[in-house]
């Protein structure tokens, strides 16, 4: 498979130049409208696992050959078109079978073909562009994205305020708002760069990239103790550790990958990766995919993936086999291999055996020599490093080969985390959903991202860097905006983790931002972390409106930010001043009129009524989002 397979904008017309924007059109309405459509309604009949009447509608490609009775599409002629007139009410025969789609539906496929060229030739996969060379990634990213504003005619939403701009910055990179007086002190003097390079050279940091990317690798746990054995473990150590000292985002990977029992302080803890799915090789690959490759590859288990072609089954099964040696060691957090076995077989649907040989999306298979016949394996000292230890490393590790090549010469590697640092900072990935890039997904800007990973790469996997260039960039700077999200016309709205919010709260209301019982208490009630979509549950409205949480934070700052507003003779400075330490601003007009005259209405319990006020706002649904 060519390794710009999962990147390009997969499939595009052929075209002569007289109908260039024609194809430009039939592009764009493919992937944001009618594959949906398509998907949705006919793969399952026409796709990659049943393809009746020799007909599949997956991609262009296959739409535009047709099947045993024939062309589908007429290019330009919808009306000649039987894949748009069997959607017509009364069709016979009628498509799909026992449903109708919707005028909007069936606009959508009159549309594309209506725009499909009539001098189309064929249909081809999309080669890379030849790449263009940028300065820097925040020139890359500002020029790129102005392209694409262009080209869609929209104007890009107005840059906020440094006070805003400070406040969103701190959230990302320290994992809490600034104190009064960071913000102060920035707005006075407002050097973006100098407090970019401040912010990542303290050990905040460090936590806040720990604390994503433990959940993008690891998933969130919300019972008893949040923090599980992962604290205890030494995973958290490893991962804060690695993103204190920037080291090579490969090398991190490889080490989490092999497991190997090494004391050495940048590898001690990695294990706890595999160790914690107890041996279950199925949720390690599953666990694996996104990683290495940016996509999930769990819908290949039982059959070959219905919709992106490039995940096969082999692929999934293969991943398995990579790990499944391995073996937890009681008592310790260790990972054994054994030198020997983890030879199976997978079943297709058609009920045939396969090798589950280990073969990764770049196509890249690990050549290993399987047991013929009967022949049984033998085990024995001199097939490890040091027969005698409690974990035992094979002199040929299988993880540990596939770990090399999945960290090495693989630029799905690069891709994958570049588009999860982009979706974490700016709300949305290049592909989104950001777990998810394959031939299904199609990039909104696919030079953007292709540009970003190969500087990741080319630059030793630097996670500062990819991190700096995305927070300097022109589009981290941007207000909201009405255009299209994908766009990234202005920055998409996104709420706060949990650690944000935990460590926000605090420090508006004049604490240190860390307390572990409290932080582990807003995890359990809102764990959320870049969701798909975000619904606030009955749980979280719960915790924000009286939770004992939430009391017992207020109650400890009654000495201190309450007893000080309290203090203040005139009503109006009270309301500024609250407004100031939770939001960072003043109050409008209005927002002033109202707290001032919820404050005057509580004139007897002026304590009462501050710390009111102040839960208001820290709860409100500007507290809880990204400025």
């Amino acid at each position: 498979m060519p390794r710009h397979a999962l990147i390009a904008p997969f499939f595009c017309l052929v075209l002569t130049a007289a109908s260039i924007t024609r194809g430009a059109d039939a592009t764009a309405l493919w992937s944001g409208k009618v594959r949906r459509i398509l998907d949705e309604n006919c793969v399952k009949c026409h796709g990659v696992l049943e393809q009746k009447g020799g007909l599949e509608l997956d991609t262009p490609e296959m739409v535009l050959k047709g099947g045993e009775d024939g062309a589908v599409v007429s290019p330009g002629k919808p009306e000649a078109s039987a894949l748009f007139t069997s959607l017509e009410k009364g069709a016979d025969p009628h498509m799909p079978p026992k449903k109708q789609l919707t005028d909007a539906e069936r606009a959508a496929v009159r549309e594309w073909i209506a725009v499909l060229p009539v001098t189309l030739a064929a249909v081809e996969k999309a080669q890379p562009k030849v790449a263009r060379k940028f300065g820097s990634g925040e020139e890359a990213i500002s020029t790129l994205l102005a392209e694409g504003w262009a080209r869609a005619g929209v104007q890009p939403a107005a840059a906020v305020t440094d006070a805003v701009w400070c406040r969103r910055v701190y959230l990302d990179l320290a994992g809490r708002i600034p104190t009064q007086a960071e913000l102060a002190a920035f707005v006075a003097a407002p050097q973006r760069d100098g407090l970019i390079d401040k912010l990542m050279a303290a050990p905040e940091y460090a936590v806040r990239m720990r604390e994503l990317w433990d959940h993008f690798m690891m998933g969130r746990l919300t019972r008893g103790n949040p923090d599980g054995r992962r604290k205890g473990s030494g995973w958290w150590t490893f991962l804060e550790k690695a993103f204190k000292d920037n080291r090579p985002w490969n090398e991190v990977v490889y080490d989490v990958l092999c497991a190997k029992p090494d004391k050495a302080p940048d590898r001690k803890g990695a294990s706890w990766f595999l160790f914690e799915r107890k041996n279950d090789f199925q949720k390690i690959a599953e666990a694996v995919a996104p990683v290495v490759y940016g996509t999930r590859i769990d819908c290949a288990q039982c059959h070959d993936h219905p919709l992106a072609r490039e995940i096969k089954q082999a692929h999934y099964w293969g991943l398995v086999a990579a790990f499944n040696r391995g073996k937890n060691v009681d008592a310790s957090t260790g990972v054994a291999e054994s030198a020997v076995g983890g030879f199976m077989n997978f079943t297709n649907l058609k009920k045939e055996s396969q090798p589950a040989v280990v073969t990764l999306l770049t196509g890249r298979t690990l050549p290993e020599v399987w047991p013929g016949g009967e022949t049984k394996e033998k085990d024995g000292p001199e097939m490890y490093e040091d027969a005698k230890a409690a974990v035992r490393v094979p002199k040929y590790s299988r993880r540990e080969a596939f770990a090399d090549a999945a960290t090495q010469d693989n630029p799905l590697l690069a891709r994958a985390f570049v588009n999860r640092m982009w979706a974490a900072l700016t709300g949305r990935g290049i592909v989104n959903p950001p777990d998810e890039i394959n031939e299904r997904n199609t990039p909104s800007h696919p030079e953007l991202l292709e540009w970003l990973a190969q500087d990741f790469a080319a630059h030793k996997y630097d996670t500062r860097r990819v991190v700096r260039e995305i927070v300097r960039s022109r589009v981290y700077a941007l207000g909201a905006g009405d255009a299209a999200p994908e766009l990234f016309a202005g920055m998409t709205e996104r709420p706060l983790t949990a650690e944000q919010l935990a460590r926000s709260w605090r420090v508006a209301v004049g604490l240190p931002p860390d307390d572990d019982e409290f932080r582990r208490s807003v995890v359990t009630a809102m764990p959320d972390v870049l969701p798909k979509e975000y619904n606030a549950s009955f749980q979280q409205a719960q915790f924000l409106s009286g939770s004992p949480t939430m009391n017992a934070l207020l109650q400890a700052a009654q000495g201190g930010i309450i007893a000080r507003l309290t203090a203040l003779p005139d009503v109006n400075a009270r309301v500024r001043e609250a407004f100031q330490a939770v939001y960072g601003r003043a109050p409008g007009a209005e927002e002033a009129a109202q707290a001032a005259a919820f404050v005057t209405a509580n004139a007897d319990r002026p304590a009462e009524a501050t710390r009111d006020l102040l839960w208001a706002l820290m709860t409100s649904a500007e507290f809880l989002a990204m400025p």
